[in-house]
């Protein structure tokens, strides 16, 4: 099929539009609960999770600072962050989150990646 510059323009248009109808994701509302639930009992001061890697998740903040190794939010790009990478269990099984207990669900990691892909913002 042949596009014509008058479809391709229709659909570049319907692409922003689509963008920009996406839901903005909120730290506080959406984020932070996830955080809270599944991985603040390992990943807080004191905690076995922060001993090992040096990561607190008990404000935007500390998620922010990352671990002895770094930051694991890349903003704007959730595929390259490392707390993607290790909720999606793409990193070895040693390192993928959380340790001895059930895997985020699809829509909490979503919510995750698409607040990443926002700009992580501390919204």
């Amino acid at each position: 099929m042949r596009v014509t510059a008058s479809r391709f323009c229709l659909l570049v248009m319907l692409g922003f539009f689509l963008a920009g109808c996406t839901k903005q994701v909120s730290f506080t509302e959406n984020v932070m609960p996830i955080l809270e639930k599944k991985c603040l009992s390992c990943h807080a001061e004191g905690k076995q999770g922060f001993e090992a890697s040096g990561l607190s998740v008990e404000s935007y903040g500390h998620l922010m600072k990352g671990t002895r190794n770094g930051p694991v939010i890349e903003p704007g790009y959730s595929y390259f962050s490392t707390l993607q990478i290790v909720v999606e269990h793409r990193a070895s099984p040693s390192t993928s989150m959380p340790k001895g207990s059930a895997k985020l669900t699809e829509q909490e990691i979503q919510v995750i990646g698409e607040w990443i892909d926002q700009g992580a913002k501390n919204n």
